[in-house]
Protein backbone atom coordinates (compact mmCIF):
# COMPACT_ATOMS: atom_id res chain seq x y z
CA UNK A 1 0.00 0.00 0.00
CA UNK A 2 1.01 3.77 -0.72
CA UNK A 3 -0.02 5.95 2.10
CA UNK A 4 0.35 10.18 2.04
CA UNK A 5 -0.28 13.24 4.38
CA UNK A 6 -2.12 15.85 2.79
CA UNK A 7 -2.71 19.52 4.23
CA UNK A 8 -5.66 20.34 6.17
CA UNK A 9 -4.54 23.00 8.24
CA UNK A 10 -3.32 21.09 11.26
CA UNK A 11 0.50 20.27 12.05
CA UNK A 12 -0.11 17.03 11.03
CA UNK A 13 -2.28 16.55 8.14
CA UNK A 14 -4.51 13.82 7.29
CA UNK A 15 -3.49 10.51 6.24
CA UNK A 16 -4.78 9.08 2.73
CA UNK A 17 -4.12 5.78 1.46
CA UNK A 18 -3.00 6.56 -2.39
CA UNK A 19 -3.54 4.24 -5.85
CA UNK A 20 -0.69 2.59 -7.21
CA UNK A 21 -0.18 4.87 -9.86
CA UNK A 22 -0.54 7.82 -7.69
CA UNK A 23 -3.60 9.48 -9.01
CA UNK A 24 -6.01 8.51 -6.73
CA UNK A 25 -6.34 8.76 -3.12
CA UNK A 26 -9.05 7.69 -0.12
CA UNK A 27 -9.60 9.14 3.21
CA UNK A 28 -9.54 6.76 6.06
CA UNK A 29 -10.61 8.72 9.34
CA UNK A 30 -12.47 6.19 10.74
CA UNK A 31 -9.41 3.88 10.52
CA UNK A 32 -6.14 6.37 11.67
CA UNK A 33 -6.29 9.87 11.22
CA UNK A 34 -2.44 10.45 10.93
CA UNK A 35 0.51 8.57 9.49
CA UNK A 36 1.41 8.42 13.21
CA UNK A 37 -1.86 7.29 14.71
CA UNK A 38 -1.52 4.26 12.29
CA UNK A 39 2.08 3.70 13.19
CA UNK A 40 0.90 3.71 16.93
CA UNK A 41 -1.31 0.91 16.47
CA UNK A 42 0.19 -0.83 13.23
CA UNK A 43 -0.55 -4.06 14.24
CA UNK A 44 -4.09 -3.79 14.13
CA UNK A 45 -4.66 -0.75 11.74
CA UNK A 46 -1.81 -1.94 8.68
CA UNK A 47 -4.74 -4.76 7.38
CA UNK A 48 -7.39 -2.15 7.50
CA UNK A 49 -5.54 0.38 6.00
CA UNK A 50 -4.21 -2.50 3.10
CA UNK A 51 -7.70 -3.50 2.55
CA UNK A 52 -8.32 0.02 1.23
CA UNK A 53 -5.59 0.17 -0.74
CA UNK A 54 -6.74 -3.09 -2.35
CA UNK A 55 -10.65 -1.53 -2.92
CA UNK A 56 -8.81 1.53 -4.26
CA UNK A 57 -7.49 -0.53 -7.17
CA UNK A 58 -10.62 -2.43 -7.82
CA UNK A 59 -12.87 1.08 -7.89
CA UNK A 60 -14.84 -0.52 -4.92
CA UNK A 61 -13.39 2.49 -2.52
CA UNK A 62 -14.81 6.18 -2.57
CA UNK A 63 -11.91 8.29 -3.78
CA UNK A 64 -10.84 11.85 -4.99
CA UNK A 65 -7.88 13.12 -7.32
CA UNK A 66 -4.57 12.59 -5.43
CA UNK A 67 -2.38 15.87 -6.55
CA UNK A 68 1.51 15.52 -5.02
CA UNK A 69 1.76 19.31 -4.70
CA UNK A 70 -1.03 19.03 -1.75
CA UNK A 71 1.23 16.60 -0.04
CA UNK A 72 3.11 17.11 3.18
CA UNK A 73 6.05 14.80 4.02
CA UNK A 74 4.09 11.45 5.61
CA UNK A 75 4.99 12.39 8.62
CA UNK A 76 5.12 16.03 8.85
CA UNK A 77 6.96 15.50 12.04
CA UNK A 78 8.40 12.61 13.74
CA UNK A 79 9.51 11.41 17.27
CA UNK A 80 12.61 10.36 15.83
CA UNK A 81 14.88 10.98 12.53
CA UNK A 82 18.33 8.89 12.26
CA UNK A 83 19.88 9.34 9.57
CA UNK A 84 22.79 6.77 8.24
CA UNK A 85 25.91 7.28 6.01
CA UNK A 86 25.62 3.80 4.33
CA UNK A 87 27.47 4.48 1.47
CA UNK A 88 31.14 4.63 2.13
CA UNK A 89 32.11 6.09 -0.74
CA UNK A 90 29.86 8.93 0.09
CA UNK A 91 31.45 8.84 3.61
CA UNK A 92 35.29 9.07 1.68
CA UNK A 93 34.79 11.96 -0.80
CA UNK A 94 33.19 14.23 1.48
CA UNK A 95 35.46 14.04 3.91
CA UNK A 96 38.39 14.64 1.17
CA UNK A 97 36.76 17.48 0.44
CA UNK A 98 37.16 18.76 3.65
CA UNK A 99 40.79 17.22 4.27
CA UNK A 100 39.74 14.67 6.68
CA UNK A 101 41.19 11.00 6.68
CA UNK A 102 38.88 8.17 6.60
CA UNK A 103 39.45 5.82 9.51
CA UNK A 104 39.46 2.28 8.46
CA UNK A 105 36.58 1.87 11.12
CA UNK A 106 33.87 3.57 9.04
CA UNK A 107 33.90 0.37 6.74
CA UNK A 108 32.69 -1.51 9.62
CA UNK A 109 30.86 0.41 12.13
CA UNK A 110 28.04 2.89 10.63
CA UNK A 111 28.11 6.20 10.50
CA UNK A 112 24.69 8.04 12.32
CA UNK A 113 23.55 11.42 13.57
CA UNK A 114 20.17 12.36 14.77
CA UNK A 115 18.70 15.21 12.80
CA UNK A 116 16.07 17.66 13.58
CA UNK A 117 12.34 16.10 13.06
CA UNK A 118 10.24 18.83 14.37
CA UNK A 119 9.89 20.86 10.97
CA UNK A 120 9.80 18.61 7.90
CA UNK A 121 9.49 20.29 4.60
CA UNK A 122 6.78 19.48 2.05
CA UNK A 123 8.18 17.28 -1.19
CA UNK A 124 6.73 20.44 -2.94
CA UNK A 125 7.98 22.89 -1.14
CA UNK A 126 10.60 25.08 -0.87
CA UNK A 127 14.33 25.15 0.59
CA UNK A 128 14.37 28.44 2.05
CA UNK A 129 18.09 29.63 3.67
CA UNK A 130 19.28 33.47 4.17
CA UNK A 131 22.69 33.18 2.76
CA UNK A 132 24.07 30.87 -0.66
CA UNK A 133 27.25 31.12 1.15
CA UNK A 134 26.37 28.76 3.35
CA UNK A 135 26.86 26.01 1.13
CA UNK A 136 23.42 24.86 0.44
CA UNK A 137 23.50 21.11 -0.89
CA UNK A 138 20.96 18.34 -1.60
CA UNK A 139 21.08 14.60 -0.62
CA UNK A 140 19.50 12.20 -2.13
CA UNK A 141 18.65 9.29 -0.17
CA UNK A 142 16.15 6.68 0.77
CA UNK A 143 14.60 6.03 4.14
CA UNK A 144 12.13 3.92 6.31
CA UNK A 145 10.03 4.11 9.21
CA UNK A 146 9.97 1.59 12.09
CA UNK A 147 7.55 0.14 14.42
CA UNK A 148 9.00 -0.06 17.80
CA UNK A 149 11.98 -1.52 18.04
CA UNK A 150 13.64 -2.71 21.70
CA UNK A 151 17.33 -1.74 22.82
CA UNK A 152 19.52 -4.00 21.31
CA UNK A 153 17.58 -5.71 19.20
CA UNK A 154 19.41 -8.01 16.32
CA UNK A 155 19.35 -7.68 12.75
CA UNK A 156 16.59 -10.31 11.86
CA UNK A 157 13.81 -7.92 14.48
CA UNK A 158 15.55 -4.93 12.99
CA UNK A 159 14.09 -6.21 9.57
CA UNK A 160 10.49 -7.28 10.58
CA UNK A 161 10.24 -3.67 11.97
CA UNK A 162 10.29 -2.25 8.76
CA UNK A 163 7.16 -0.86 7.77
CA UNK A 164 7.25 1.90 5.30
CA UNK A 165 9.87 3.48 2.67
CA UNK A 166 10.35 6.68 1.56
CA UNK A 167 12.64 9.04 -0.24
CA UNK A 168 14.45 11.92 1.21
CA UNK A 169 16.62 15.35 0.19
CA UNK A 170 18.81 15.98 3.28
CA UNK A 171 19.54 19.36 2.81
CA UNK A 172 22.88 19.91 4.18
CA UNK A 173 24.64 23.47 4.56
CA UNK A 174 28.52 22.54 3.47
CA UNK A 175 29.58 25.45 4.22
CA UNK A 176 28.99 25.59 8.26
CA UNK A 177 29.64 21.44 8.57
CA UNK A 178 33.95 22.21 9.15
CA UNK A 179 33.36 24.81 11.83
CA UNK A 180 30.38 22.77 13.23
CA UNK A 181 32.29 19.00 13.53
CA UNK A 182 35.47 20.64 14.48
CA UNK A 183 33.79 21.62 17.83
CA UNK A 184 33.54 17.97 18.25
CA UNK A 185 29.61 17.48 19.24
CA UNK A 186 28.30 16.91 15.51
CA UNK A 187 25.83 18.22 13.34
CA UNK A 188 23.04 21.26 13.99
CA UNK A 189 23.07 24.53 12.28
CA UNK A 190 24.31 22.81 9.28
CA UNK A 191 21.75 20.21 8.66
CA UNK A 192 18.50 21.99 8.68
CA UNK A 193 15.13 20.68 7.51
CA UNK A 194 14.68 17.29 5.42
CA UNK A 195 11.67 16.64 3.28
CA UNK A 196 10.38 13.34 2.15
CA UNK A 197 8.21 12.09 -0.95
CA UNK A 198 4.78 12.81 -1.67
CA UNK A 199 4.68 8.81 -0.89
CA UNK A 200 5.50 6.11 1.56
CA UNK A 201 5.36 2.61 0.90
CA UNK A 202 4.95 -0.78 2.47
CA UNK A 203 8.25 -3.15 1.37
CA UNK A 204 5.62 -5.93 -0.11
CA UNK A 205 4.92 -3.01 -2.99
CA UNK A 206 8.86 -3.20 -4.30
CA UNK A 207 8.60 -6.50 -5.66
CA UNK A 208 12.07 -7.62 -6.17
CA UNK A 209 13.96 -4.40 -5.64
CA UNK A 210 13.55 -5.10 -1.97
CA UNK A 211 15.16 -7.64 -0.35
CA UNK A 212 14.59 -6.65 3.36
CA UNK A 213 17.27 -4.56 3.57
CA UNK A 214 18.27 -2.89 0.98
CA UNK A 215 16.65 -1.09 -2.17
CA UNK A 216 17.71 -1.78 -5.75
CA UNK A 217 16.72 0.52 -8.09
CA UNK A 218 18.74 3.90 -9.60
CA UNK A 219 18.09 7.30 -7.42
CA UNK A 220 17.07 9.71 -10.04
CA UNK A 221 18.40 13.35 -9.07
CA UNK A 222 18.40 16.43 -11.63
CA UNK A 223 19.45 19.72 -11.02
CA UNK A 224 17.35 22.72 -12.93
CA UNK A 225 16.18 19.83 -15.24
CA UNK A 226 19.24 18.18 -15.98
CA UNK A 227 20.13 14.77 -15.13
CA UNK A 228 22.85 14.84 -12.56
CA UNK A 229 22.67 11.48 -10.35
CA UNK A 230 21.39 7.64 -11.46
CA UNK A 231 22.95 5.93 -8.88
CA UNK A 232 21.84 2.58 -7.72
CA UNK A 233 20.10 2.67 -4.06
CA UNK A 234 21.46 -1.19 -3.77
CA UNK A 235 24.75 -0.81 -4.98
CA UNK A 236 28.17 -0.08 -2.80
CA UNK A 237 25.58 0.07 -0.14
CA UNK A 238 27.62 -1.02 2.84
CA UNK A 239 25.26 -1.24 5.65
CA UNK A 240 22.16 -2.36 4.81
CA UNK A 241 18.64 -0.98 6.22
CA UNK A 242 18.42 -3.67 8.94
CA UNK A 243 21.91 -2.93 10.31
CA UNK A 244 21.34 0.80 10.21
CA UNK A 245 18.41 -0.14 13.06
CA UNK A 246 20.55 -2.37 14.95
CA UNK A 247 23.19 0.68 15.22
CA UNK A 248 20.34 3.47 16.34
CA UNK A 249 18.88 0.69 18.88
CA UNK A 250 21.95 -0.84 20.35
CA UNK A 251 21.79 1.69 23.31
CA UNK A 252 18.37 2.78 23.39
CA UNK A 253 14.48 1.74 22.14
CA UNK A 254 13.25 3.15 18.84
CA UNK A 255 9.27 4.35 18.54
CA UNK A 256 6.91 3.63 16.38
CA UNK A 257 7.64 6.47 13.78
CA UNK A 258 10.92 6.57 13.70
CA UNK A 259 13.13 7.50 10.77
CA UNK A 260 15.82 5.92 9.97
CA UNK A 261 18.00 7.34 6.35
CA UNK A 262 20.74 5.59 4.55
CA UNK A 263 22.60 8.71 4.16
CA UNK A 264 23.23 10.26 0.12
CA UNK A 265 23.49 7.18 -2.69
CA UNK A 266 26.71 7.01 -3.63
CA UNK A 267 28.31 4.25 -6.40
CA UNK A 268 32.24 4.01 -7.63
CA UNK A 269 32.57 3.91 -10.87
CA UNK A 270 33.12 0.36 -12.87
CA UNK A 271 36.89 0.28 -11.86
CA UNK A 272 36.56 1.37 -8.18
CA UNK A 273 37.05 4.68 -9.06
CA UNK A 274 34.71 7.48 -7.82
CA UNK A 275 32.66 7.77 -10.81
CA UNK A 276 31.68 9.90 -13.94
CA UNK A 277 28.88 12.26 -14.52
CA UNK A 278 25.64 11.34 -15.67
CA UNK A 279 26.91 13.27 -18.90
CA UNK A 280 29.74 11.29 -18.92
CA UNK A 281 27.87 8.29 -19.19
CA UNK A 282 28.41 7.73 -15.75
CA UNK A 283 25.94 6.80 -12.60
CA UNK A 284 26.44 10.82 -11.42
CA UNK A 285 26.20 12.02 -8.01
CA UNK A 286 23.12 12.21 -5.54
CA UNK A 287 24.68 15.37 -3.69
CA UNK A 288 26.56 18.32 -4.96
CA UNK A 289 29.96 18.30 -2.93
CA UNK A 290 30.91 14.73 -4.56
CA UNK A 291 31.17 15.93 -7.79
CA UNK A 292 33.09 19.21 -6.03
CA UNK A 293 35.69 16.54 -4.88
CA UNK A 294 36.14 15.06 -7.99
CA UNK A 295 37.13 17.96 -9.82
CA UNK A 296 39.08 19.28 -6.92
CA UNK A 297 41.00 15.42 -7.52
CA UNK A 298 41.23 16.58 -11.43
CA UNK A 299 41.34 20.08 -11.87
CA UNK A 300 42.56 21.06 -7.52
CA UNK A 301 39.46 23.36 -7.59
CA UNK A 302 36.28 22.67 -7.56
CA UNK A 303 33.87 24.41 -10.85
CA UNK A 304 30.36 23.03 -9.46
CA UNK A 305 28.72 25.71 -7.21
CA UNK A 306 26.24 24.56 -4.61
CA UNK A 307 22.54 25.25 -4.83
CA UNK A 308 21.72 28.90 -5.44
CA UNK A 309 18.61 30.99 -5.00
CA UNK A 310 15.85 29.70 -8.04
CA UNK A 311 17.57 26.64 -8.60
CA UNK A 312 15.33 22.96 -8.61
CA UNK A 313 15.70 19.80 -6.78
CA UNK A 314 14.00 17.26 -7.93
CA UNK A 315 14.34 13.46 -6.96
CA UNK A 316 12.38 10.76 -7.68
CA UNK A 317 12.88 6.62 -8.29
CA UNK A 318 10.62 4.67 -10.50
CA UNK A 319 10.30 0.91 -11.15
CA UNK A 320 11.27 -1.72 -13.61
CA UNK A 321 8.03 -0.80 -16.14
CA UNK A 322 9.01 3.54 -15.71
CA UNK A 323 6.39 4.61 -13.15
CA UNK A 324 7.38 6.72 -10.41
CA UNK A 325 6.94 4.52 -6.76
CA UNK A 326 7.03 7.75 -4.27
CA UNK A 327 6.13 10.73 -6.07
CA UNK A 328 8.88 13.12 -6.67
CA UNK A 329 10.52 15.55 -4.21
CA UNK A 330 10.34 19.05 -6.86
CA UNK A 331 11.92 22.14 -4.51
CA UNK A 332 13.35 25.40 -5.15
CA UNK A 333 15.59 27.30 -3.37
CA UNK A 334 14.28 30.67 -2.06
CA UNK A 335 16.23 33.57 0.05
CA UNK A 336 14.05 33.57 3.05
Amino acid sequence: MKLATLRDGSRDGRLVVVSRDLTRASRVPHIARTLQAALDDWAHVAPRLADVAQMLETGAEPDERFHERDALSPLPRAYQWADGSAYVNHVELVRKARGAEMPASFWEDPLMYQGGSDSFLAPRGPIRMTDEAWGIDCEGEVAVIVDDVPMGADTETCRDAIKLVMLVNDVSLRGLIPAELGKGFGFFQSKPSSAFSPVAVSPDELGEAWDGGKLTLPLMVDLNGEAFGRANAGVDMTFDFPQLIAHAAKSRPLSAGTIIGSGTVSNKGPDGDPGKPVSEGGAGYSCIAEIRMIETIANGKPSTPFLRFGDTVRIEMKNADGHSIFGAIEQSVERT
